[in-house]
């Protein structure tokens, strides 16, 4: 039985989207949305894919076939209905590091190792705690990464000559205004061209593909009137016609562990790219993906991207949500998308020659506009102190230093920040009198006592409450030490805490002791199983301490215990007086 329920778990787990929408019921209907879905993606992601691999300092056929490739894998055996999987900008920075350093093989297998990563990443179900990166981080990553990409696009936007363009941000600015005199100003037309194309087609007309006719229109104009611009022919000679064979990349131990920093940093951004894509096309559908199945698809894509030559793939936001907007109903709109991409390469490949470079900088340029969540930043930066701590030491450490470290940089900020926000949350009060006799009482399940008790002043109540953790306990055994009564019991109510850890029981145990010391008898209330036993592993114990289920319970049994102990008291001292 009980394997039984694990095989179903794991089926609820890693069973692909695309197995569920069968088993629903495919016909007509939905093949047929899912191919103009399909289609309009294919339009959008057809001059993306090469703008983002040229940006990313490769040939533009290897982002076509990161696409085509790793994204049919990702709709194939992914956990969202929805996900287009392909090269991202967010990987632009990521990508022309590894490339300079290690070249295009080293890349490769940087790729394909992360597609391991994540493979294993999936099956040891880490996809949950994605969603665990603060808000703060991933809003100041993603500005960070706009910038980035905004100031690499700037050299081919005006069309500037330069001998060679530095990778680091204030180098780079540096470079090109050095280059200033060197503007293209057939360049930097067709830029203007596309940008303007982009921006009044999404106002007007936002259901046409904006990016497609703002690149055919700029190449138009270029051979149209013979414009001394640099094209995709030009620089790289064209695209090929089809598929490369597959074939892996040059593998060593002294090569693996050479490329490894770059492959973590691929895996990091690419499981928190593709699940906040995800959570976007969940939250566009009222669907739920399965995290740890679509960490999987994206291990398996990157992996066949490689073998292939392609870069390294993710789950895509905004084609992900051109895919939804345009009606698909499942993964085969993914499929199908890179399908038509590779007809699209097939048949079309060599007019991608006449493509201008200008042209293709300016839809970088609008991307990296959309990706920087302008509103949100603002946001974020007026909300609080430590939230604006957050997201600027994540963005400007993504800027100028890197994106692992700027990634890293904010998550251990934020964790800080929680720690602290939660350690000031907890509170601890000496009750008077004894019991509130209030409905709240009654809600939790405590027996009603006598309101005689309140007057009881040799029992005091002391009720935590909040998250009890490492980070409260110095605060918690402060006030418990400054407690001025020295009463006979004391009752602890841990009904109001959620969590209790190790340090926390310590500290407990340590103002046990104290009591003890002084005569007086503990008494714990509210303690559920876990927070039990935890105490009890850490000496809080009986005989020393006593458990009961409610407040009432325990001060009713306090004063049994007074009670008992003055009687036993009293017969001495009428002997003694006797003497």
């Amino acid at each position: 039985m009980i394997a039984r329920a694990a095989e179903q778990t794991f089926a609820e787990l890693f069973t692909p989207k695309l197995i569920t929408i069968l088993r629903e019921g495919y016909g007509w209907t939905q093949l047929r949305a899912d191919m103009v879905a399909g289609l309009t993606v294919a339009i959008v992601a057809l001059p993306l894919s090469m703008a983002i691999a040229i940006a990313s300092g490769v040939t533009p056929d290897r982002g076509l076939y990161s696409a085509i490739v790793g994204g049919f894998i990702v709709s194939a055996v992914g956990g969202s209905r929805f996900q287009i999987g392909g090269p991202a900008g967010a990987f632009i920075i990521l990508v022309a590091a590894t490339v300079q350093m290690h070249g295009l093989d080293g890349l490769l297998l940087a790729t394909m190792l992360s597609g391991f990563m994540l493979l294993a990443a999936g099956l040891l179900r880490l996809g949950t705690f994605i969603k665990y990166i603060p808000y703060p981080v991933t809003v100041g990553f993603t500005a960070g990464i706009a910038v980035i990409i905004f100031a690499s696009q700037l050299k081919d936007l005006f069309g500037l000559t330069l001998a060679s363009e530095p990778g680091p941000l204030l180098a780079k600015l540096a470079a090109l205004g050095s280059a200033a005199n060197t503007v293209s100003v057939p360049a930097s037309g067709l830029a203007l061209l596309t940008v303007a194309t982009i921006v009044l087609i999404r106002r007007f007309r936002p259901h046409w593909p904006n990016l497609l006719i703002a690149v055919t229109l700029a190449s138009l104009a270029a051979w149209l009137g013979g414009l001394p611009v640099e094209t995709i022919g030009t620089r790289f000679g064209g695209i090929p016609h089809g598929l490369p064979a597959p074939s892996l990349p040059a593998v060593s131990i002294q090569r693996v562990i050479e490329v490894m920093p770059a492959a973590l940093a691929f895996t990091l951004l690419g499981s928190i790219e593709s699940l906040l894509s995800a959570v976007v096309a969940d939250s566009m559908t009222g669907r739920r993906h399965r995290s740890n199945c679509e960490l999987m698809a994206q291990g398996l894509a990157n992996v066949a991207s490689a073998l292939f030559g392609g870069i390294c793939i993710t789950g895509t936001i905004a084609r992900t949500a051109t895919n939804v907007r345009s009606g698909a109903r499942g993964p085969v709109a993914g499929m199908l998308h890179s399908l038509f991409l590779l007809s699209f390469m097939l048949i079309a490949a060599p007019l991608a020659s006449y493509i201008p470079l200008a042209a293709l900088a300016g839809v970088l340029v609008t991307v990296a506009w959309n990706m920087a969540e302008k509103h949100d930043f603002a946001t974020l930066l007026r909300a609080s102190r430590g939230d604006a701590v957050v997201l600027l030491a994540t963005f400007l450490l993504t800027i100028f230093r890197d994106l692992t470290e700027g990634i890293v940089a904010g998550f251990a900020l934020s964790s800080l920040l929680f720690l602290h926000r939660m350690a000031q949350a907890v509170e601890i009060r000496s009750v008077r009198p004894v019991v509130e006799d209030d409905r709240s009482d009654y809600a939790e399940g405590r027996t009603p006592y006598d309101v005689a008790l309140a007057t009881d002043r040799d029992v005091v109540v002391l009720r935590i409450s909040g998250a009890f953790f490492f980070g409260a306990a110095a605060g918690v055994s402060a006030a418990l030490d400054g407690i001025a009564e020295h009463p006979k019991a004391y009752v602890i109510d841990f009904s109001a805490v959620p969590v209790l850890d190790s340090t926390a029981a310590t500290t407990i145990e340590g103002f046990v002791h104290k009591a003890r010391a002084s005569g007086a008898i503990v008494y714990v209330t509210g303690a559920r199983s876990p927070m039990r036993r935890s105490l009890l592993m850490h000496g809080v114990r009986p005989p020393h301490v006593r458990f009961k289920a409610a407040v009432g319970d325990a001060v009713s049994a306090a004063r049994a215990e007074i009670a008992r102990s003055a009687t036993r008291v009293l017969p001495i001292i009428h002997a003694t007086a006797g003497h």
